[in-house]
């Protein structure tokens, strides 16, 4: 059995004591400003992972989270990406989880993947056409793509923060946009998907994201009723001979 160099003992230990310190400082400073999406969104993705028990899953702009880190927890394999050098101007460095520099709207990382997840990420992204595309490229026929998004079931906008009274108008400078059923539509059209499963949340008390007075704790609620934000889970159809678990149902 090797022994470590003193070289490596010592960049381990100090490598371990900034981590410690770094949370230790964080755990401190902690300040409660409310509750976020989250808590919907993450297990609305791990309802959904416990269902189709994939091998392989692919998280598409990841950030910060620590998202890929509990999936990979649970036994499944892994894969983040974000865009590191166009998206976050200052360097991006996750301590939660590896994730690869590469862009969803011209990836090189190479599939397929049993499952793709993309929470709070599409809204984000001015081309959200070609990355549902390329993310349906990605996966596995029959596999599973998991979304979650601002939402509104007749009309798109292209950024909500825009609206007047939307309480992210001065706060956040990045395009929020919310979709619509035509979006779905046509995504499930142009890549040969089907819509299997789909959650309305309801946030505000206005019609679109960011609008009105918050709703605590947030209401699952129909799709004909007041809703901001969705859940939805595709799947990549396979051929004729081919049943999805939504078939056997």
């Amino acid at each position: 059995m090797s022994r470590r160099s003193p070289l490596k003992w010592f960049v381990h230990l100090f490598g371990n004591w900034y981590c410690r310190t770094l949370c230790h400082r964080e755990f401190l400073a902690q300040q409660f400003v409310g509750i976020n999406e989250r808590p919907i969104e993450y297990a609305f993705v791990f309802k959904n992972l416990r269902a189709i028990y994939p091998k392989t899953v692919l998280d598409v702009g990841t950030g910060l989270t620590a998202l890929p880190h509990l999936m990979r927890n649970c036994g499944f394999l892994v894969t983040a990406i974000d865009n590191i050098t166009d998206y976050w101007s200052a360097g991006m460095v996750n301590r939660h989880y590896h994730v690869v520099n590469d862009s969803i709207l011209a990836p090189q990382i190479v599939g397929p993947f049993d499952c793709i997840t993309c929470v709070s990420v599409l809204e984000h992204i001015a081309q959200y056409d070609k990355a549902v595309q390329m993310m349906f490229s990605l996966l596995r026929p029959g596999g599973r793509l998991v979304l979650s998004f601002p939402y509104n079931e007749h009309q798109y906008v292209k950024n909500v923060y825009a609206l007047a009274g939307s309480i992210g108008e001065h706060t956040y400078p990045f395009i929020t946009q919310a979709f619509s059923r035509q979006e779905v539509q046509r995504w499930q059209a142009q890549n040969g998907g089907t819509v299997v499963r789909q959650e309305y949340w309801r946030f505000f008390s206005g019609e679109y994201w960011t609008l009105g007075d918050r709703i605590i704790p947030p209401q699952q609620v129909s799709q004909e009723e007041p809703h901001q934000l969705t859940c939805i889970v595709f799947e990549k159809r396979v051929s004729a001979t081919v049943l999805s678990d939504s078939a056997l149902q």
